[in-house]
């Protein structure tokens, strides 16, 4: 019994050595320095929109009878009545990125527009 166990190992290890050998495993290749970037919507398409002067790019359809979420950056000028303070234009993940900021009287509003669609109004 003894000679048989001592054999055992001996047995196992000449399995593991057999002909099923296998390569090594190996690493993922590192990911790509360069990520994917969503294109943003070209600004032909979203309309007339604001410079960064706040000028219109062209003429709004006047659609617009009052400032809601939804309308247009020049929309907004028009229904304002007058240029905004500031204009910050940018490019951010969901595409065209817009900050229009107007001055009031004891108060300061400031509009988010994403892809030339009112989205937020903080006052």
């Amino acid at each position: 019994m003894r000679r048989v166990l001592a054999l055992l190992p001996a047995l196992l290890l000449a399995g593991c050595t057999g002909a099923e050998r296998r390569e090594p495993i190996q690493p993922p290749p590192p990911p790509s320095a360069v990520l994917p970037t969503v294109p943003a919507a070209p600004a032909a398409s979203l309309g007339p929109v604001l410079d960064g002067n706040g000028a219109c790019t062209g003429a709004a359809p006047a659609t617009a009878t009052a400032i809601e979420t939804g309308i247009g950056e020049c929309d907004l000028v028009r229904l304002k009545g007058r240029p905004p303070t500031d204009v910050l234009v940018g490019e951010g993940r969901a595409g065209r990125e817009v900050q229009v900021l107007y001055t009031e009287p004891g108060a300061k509003e400031l509009y988010f527009f994403v892809n030339n669609r009112l989205d937020r109004i903080v006052r």
